[in-house]
């Protein structure tokens, strides 16, 4: 395995955070920053607790915290495709399963088609980068043929970022050809130009995202553009893992002691990837499930436990 779970989950929600915050020039702008993964981080969150995808406590959860979530405004749509990351990343290795389940979370929020089949792009792009099955070359075409049947725009447009990408299609020239309506729709298939267009370099990949972002798209909300970021941020993190983040961008990030996504710092949400990942795996969590080892009222001693090598595998 070229990277390892754990640097694949964090590369994925350290690149949409970093591709939301970034200003033209490749500077963090956490005061302009749109709370983009405070859903995604309510996700997570329920998934440790439970160790499963439970759509009454995500709905709980999510509207405890929002309760009047419009999901036809801009600024939820994006929400709501950062916040079922967690769900690509926990059925990743089932595309079957991995359909169903971010179909059935999308029902917590009105049926959008368009945040429907962004989620589901999106989805399928991480859980093929996370099993090293993503070909750069046939990524659009597989990811079209995972979104199906559907009235929306988005997979006529990801098939033309597959023909720009062949004819060697600048920046410029491609953000001019989608900067126009459908803001959502157009986010996406730049997030998808920008990935493919510079696959293995995290830090291009997302510059390109936030390129003269006010100037060369006139009709682009900070929203619009902060959306490109995240989505590109999301893809390629999970391609390339935490480590291919340029060093200073995640030092930054942890030096600064100020809220993220609604934790406290970045390091709360390295920390909650940590268990996040734990319960994928099937690692079991003692000291969140105490009471499983008593005995007649009395702690049981802990035990070791020991396997051959090659006999513990994945699910």
């Amino acid at each position: 395995m070229r990277y390892s779970p754990i640097s694949r989950f964090k590369g994925t929600l350290l690149g949409a955070f970093l591709g939301g915050s970034l200003a033209p020039g490749g500077k963090v702008q956490f005061e302009n920053s749109l709370d983009l993964g405070r859903m995604a981080v309510l996700g997570i969150q329920s998934l440790i607790a439970l160790g499963r995808l439970d759509l009454d406590d995500w709905i709980e959860r999510q509207q405890e915290e929002f309760p009047h979530l419009v999901a036809t405004d801009d600024d939820i749509s994006i929400k709501i495709i950062i916040a079922t990351l967690p769900v690509a990343l926990f059925f990743h290795e089932n595309p079957i399963k991995l359909r169903q389940n971010l179909l059935r979370v999308l029902k917590i929020w009105e049926d959008d088609p368009v945040i429907r089949d962004g989620t589901l792009a999106v989805g399928y792009a991480i859980a093929l980068a996370l099993t090293e099955k993503l070909d750069p070359l046939t990524l659009i075409p597989q990811t079209v043929a995972f979104i199906g049947e559907t009235p929306t725009s988005i997979p006529k447009k990801l098939l033309r970022v597959q023909n720009l990408l062949e004819q060697g299609t600048g920046l410029s020239t491609t953000q001019a050809e989608f900067a126009k309506e459908e803001k959502l729709s157009n986010s996406i298939a730049m997030a998808f130009y920008c990935f493919l267009s510079t696959l293995e370099d995290f830090r291009l990949t997302v510059l390109q995202a936030t390129h003269d972002r006010n100037s060369q798209l006139q009709d682009a909300t900070l929203l619009n553009s902060q959306a490109t970021g995240a989505i590109t941020g999301a893809l390629s993190g999970a391609y390339n893992g935490i480590g291919g983040i340029p060093v200073n961008w995640q030092v930054l990030l942890l030096q600064r002691d100020s809220p993220v996504w609604g934790l406290t710092s970045f390091s709360q949400v390295l920390e909650l990837t940590d268990a996040f990942v734990g319960v994928w795996s099937g690692v079991y969590n003692l000291t969140l499930n105490p009471k499983e080892l008593t005995e007649e009222g009395c702690e049981v001693a802990l035990l070791s436990v020991y396997a051959a090598p090659r006999v513990i595998r994945s699910r």
